[in-house]
């Protein structure tokens, strides 16, 4: 242990093994869309939709532009096995991604050095890393899995540059997520089962006071809702699932 490690201030657990194990089993599938991940592949471009429009609002960038994150480091928190990080990296960024899972970390690890990307990969408590001053934190149906969510955002708002962008997105504990986003997509196999403990979802109230109690300000939530025409997609609907942004105060 090097001295900058041993001069960090420990942090508290947020990781459940269960849940862990649970994700890492999966990491050899993390990537077919047909395959257990297939919800977070059709999730994926409507989460991205809204990252894009929130990076060139926040740091002024050309929506035009290929590369909005050139010359930024990005840190993708319970980043599995890449989905996420790896359209951070091609739209510029030096991307860092952290996960609970060594099996995930692995497997994104292979399949980014696959497709050339150069993306830092780690395992383990996001708070015991050490990792500080990024532009841009994402943490994408993170929350609801971790066992200590006021340690958790604090640990997220630590990595946070000053004048960063944070985006935040979770289930919204509610009765129509309880039925869609539980009983049946677990039992229609759009999920593995177990995936989801309903109760640990967050609803858009509670992420606000955790943000403040972590020095954040959450942004104006966004739904992401689904319907037999449009599919997954961003709405002002927050009954299912909700994204948002947050910034330092």
């Amino acid at each position: 242990m090097d001295n900058a490690t041993a001069s960090l201030p420990a942090s508290r657990a947020t990781i459940d093994p269960k849940e862990a194990a649970h994700f890492g089993a999966l990491a050899a599938e993390w990537w077919d869309p047909k395959g257990t991940s297939a919800m977070l592949h059709k999730l994926n471009p409507v989460r991205l939709g809204f990252i894009r429009e929130a990076i060139d609002g926040h740091f002024g960038t050309d929506s035009r532009g290929l590369k909005p994150l050139a010359g930024k480091r990005a840190l993708d928190a319970g980043c599995g096995a890449g989905l996420l990080c790896e359209p951070l990296a091609r739209m510029g960024a030096a991307v860092t991604g952290v996960d609970a899972a060594p099996e995930n970390a692995a497997a994104a690890r292979a399949h980014a050095e696959a497709g050339g990307l150069a993306i830092d990969y780690r395992a383990g408590e996001l708070g015991s890393l050490g990792l500080t001053g990024y532009d841009l934190v994402c943490s994408l149906e993170v929350i609801e899995h971790v066992t200590d969510k006021a340690a958790f955002i604090g640990d997220l708002s630590a990595a946070l540059a000053d004048d960063g962008l944070m985006i935040l997105s979770c289930p919204n504990r509610t009765a129509r997520s309880r039925v869609l986003l539980v009983e049946a997509a677990e039992r229609l196999g759009q999920v593995p089962r177990g995936t989801h403990e309903w109760s640990q979802f967050v609803t858009p109230d509670e992420l606000r006071e955790l943000a403040d109690g972590a020095g954040l300000e959450l942004g104006m939530p966004r739904g992401i809702a689904w319907s037999p025409l449009k599919g997954l997609h961003l709405s002002d609907d927050l009954a299912l699932n909700f994204i948002a942004t947050a910034r330092k105060k």
